[in-house]
């Protein structure tokens, strides 16, 4: 195994973490979640 073997690894495993990230941003259950942390700035004290 050289240093290219372990970028080629490295390249994948930050791709697969990049869609899970996609994934979790873009879940329908996490909708109502985002809603409600996005008009925090909003709401008046």
């Amino acid at each position: 195994m050289d240093v290219n073997d372990l970028r080629i690894i490295a390249t994948v495993i930050s791709f697969v973490t990049f869609l899970g990230i996609l994934w979790w941003a873009y879940a329908r259950r996490n909708q109502s979640a985002f809603e409600q942390a996005a008009n925090i700035p909003f709401e008046q004290d």
